[in-house]
Order: C-alpha cells, then structure tokens, then sequence
C-alpha cells in the first residue's frame, strides 16, 4: 500500500500518513458498510485518493498565495501537477511497487548503511524502535537516519522505478542485501508471539523471483534466491505443535519442502559455476549441506566449516564468524569455538546481538561449565524481544 501510494504522492512522509488515514477511513466505514470484496484494494485507492487530494490542496494553497504576494517576489516554481485518478488496483499487482519501493531505497544518493534500515521500516513495516534494535542504534539515533534519508529522496528527486539494465548493476548488491534482509526478519521476527512472520518471507522469495526474472544471468540473484529457498523448505518443523522452537537436531527432517531443496541445489550448481562464488551462493551451499543431510549427526562438518572460511574472505562480517563457531564447535570442540566467541566479546563488534551470549551460553553448557552458562542465557534473554525465543532460553536456562 505504501509503495503504491509513493508512486502518486512522489513523496514518503505524505505517503505514509495517507496510508494511516486510509486505515482510519476503514474503521469508520467498513463496521457501517461491511468489509469489502478487495480490503487491500479498497485501503490502497483511499490512500492514493488521499495523496492527489493533498497535492491538490496544496496546488490551491500556492494559487492563492501567488495573489498576496508584492510584486517581484513571485516564485518561478511551477505548481506541482496533480496525478491522474488511480484506478482501481488488485492486491496481486502491489508485489511489483514492493520491488520499486526497494530499488528507491537503495538509490546510490543514499548512504549504504542507512539503505537496509529504511527498507525495513517502509517495505516489512517495522516500528523505528524494531529498525533500531536491529541495527544496535538508539531509537533516537535510526530516527533521525530515517528522517534523512527520506529528505534525501525529495530533495534528490530520487526516481520511483526498476532503474533500465544499464544501471542494474551498482544497485543489484544493495538490493540483494535488503530482500535478504527482509526475509530474515520473516524467518525471525525480532518482536512478537509468534516466531515467523510468513507474509515478509514470501514476499522476500516473490521479490527474489522477479529479480531473477530481470537479471537471470547474474550469479547472485541464482545465490539468493537459493539461499532463500533451502533456509524456508524447513519452516514448518521449526516449532512443535505447541509453538516451542526446536533446534536443527530436533526437527522432523521428512516434512522439508524437498522440491523448494532440489530447486536449490539447481541455482548454487548454476551460482558457483563460472568464477569465485559471490557471497549469497556461498551461504546458500552451507545451508544446502545442512538441509541435504540425511540427520544431524550425518551433516558435513568439514565441508560447512571450510564453506564458511571462503564466505570470510567474501564477507569479512563478525556474524558469519560467529555462525562459523557453530561448526567449529562440531569439528574441533566447542573449547575451540569458546575461544572465537571471546575474541568476538572482545573487538566489540557484536555488542548487543542477542545470537552472541546465546551461542556461547551453549557453548558453556556443553563444557559443564553451568553457572557461566546460566549467565550467558540471562543475557540472551534481556537482549531478546521474540517470545518463542524467550521461551527456548528460559528452558535452555532451566535444563531443558
């Protein structure tokens, strides 16, 4: 809804507040008139009649200050035009502004590090405090990112649209990464009951898909969308029927979407062939080999661990080094990984990420060393805004 109305209002703070008043329309109306046929239709018109009815105002409004003016201080700015009356949109077309929303927020006029944080708030709709936590910022501090970069886009007229091919490739890196991210914050939602946000992982595999539809040659749109397509096949056993999450070891292996596996394993054979593998491809093999194991204890340790020392020299990040401790853990002893986890406390850079305390807390437990572990999980916890996360910790916390 938002992408859609952006498209007409040619501005984010006038679109969001008349996706917020098109809610508000809703709740007056539909108790009275009854839910319509198409809701996301309906919301998407309202906000976008909203949009046109605000630019008209404001055409009006610089109208009528022209007459109050002395002369010699008129502007020369011409008023803005006013957009067509939308028609109608079903829901199935609103995927396709998703992706032009995306390609907006990674316009190179925007710093690279405020790219992914104001993908999340506009695009998956999470609150600025959720954006914050996920970046390790105050709330006050993405706030004022955010406020940034959306005066960057006026004032840089930051076009709304699938740049042409020529330009696809300085902004196909930006992209991936945020569709990614999406996706991870589908597969873990960082607030909340419920462990999965299942409307922002299929929205990340239908944007990946469309990707590869504009760039079926590139390499690591193949990774990501593997990548995407193997860490989902599992999503149906990774809680128990009474919503507790179950680690890997745990989970009933016979019910992986093996079709979404073996399409997989297509895109990395096609993402690794032909040069060095790019880091989606690489991160997609690792999760392929965990998936095509036939149970955990079958899974190739080795492999995995010499798979994350060549995603290292790809992408040198603090949590592919601590992903890396897992397996570590597995091929040299969990002594070895404890010593990695602690170089990581000490550079500083994973302060904040909840993942860090709650891998050395299992870490901890593994070498009996309880009452360090117990620490360990009591930080997990404080750092963890997820309730079947909090749920898993208090057990692993109590011995289970």
């Amino acid at each position: 809804m938002l992408a859609a109305t952006v498209r007409v209002a040619r501005d984010l703070d006038l679109a969001e507040e008349c996706v917020q008043e098109a809610y508000a329309d809703a709740l007056t109306a539909w108790p009275a008139a009854g839910v319509p046929a198409e809701p996301v239709a309906w919301l998407t018109t309202t906000a976008r009649r909203r949009a046109i009815d605000a630019i008209r105002r404001d055409r009006v409004y610089r109208s009528k200050l022209a007459l109050l003016v002395r002369p010699g201080d008129e502007s020369d700015e011409p008023a803005p035009a006013v957009p067509a009356e939308p028609a109608l949109r079903a829901p199935a077309d609103l995927p396709d502004e998703r992706l032009r929303l995306i390609f907006m927020c990674c316009h190179p006029a925007l710093a690279p590090e405020v790219q992914p944080a104001l993908t999340l708030r506009l695009v998956c709709g999470l609150t600025t405090a959720e954006v914050a936590q996920a970046f390790l910022v105050s709330e006050p501090t993405m706030a004022a990112r955010l406020t940034r970069a959306k005066k960057k886009i006026s004032a840089a007229r930051i076009p709304f649209r699938v740049p042409a091919a020529a330009e696809l490739p300085a902004r196909l890196g930006a992209v991936l990464g945020v569709i990614h991210l999406l996706f991870t914050t589908g597969h873990t939602a960082p607030s909340g009951a419920a462990l999965v946000r299942a409307e922002l992982t299929g929205q990340a595999l239908h944007l990946a898909r469309m990707l590869r539809a504009l760039a079926p040659d590139e390499r690591e749109v193949c990774g990501l969308l593997a990548l995407l397509l193997v860490t989902d096949a599992r999503r149906g056993t990774r809680v128990d029927d009474r919503g507790r999450l179950l680690r890997l070891d745990q989970q009933d292996r016979s019910r992986w979407d093996r079709a979404a596996i073996a399409e997989a394993h297509e895109l990395i054979v096609a993402a690794l062939r032909g040069g060095r593998p790019g880091r989606y491809a690489l991160q997609a093999a690792i999760a392929a080999l965990y998936a095509q194991a036939p149970t955990f204890e079958q899974t190739d340790w080795p492999q995995i661990l010499t798979l994350y020392d060549e995603l290292l020299a790809v992408w040198p990040s603090p949590v592919v080094r601590l992903n890396r401790t897992v397996a570590l853990a597995q091929v040299a002893g969990p002594e070895h990984a404890l010593r990695e986890i602690e170089r990581l406390e000490h550079h500083g850079r994973l302060a904040g990420y909840r993942y860090l305390p709650a891998v050395k807390a299992d870490l901890l437990r593994r070498l009996g060393r309880t009452a360090e572990a117990a620490l360990a999980y009591g930080q997990a916890l404080e750092l963890t805004g997820n309730d079947g996360e909090r749920e898993f910790l208090s057990r692993r916390l109590n011995g289970g």
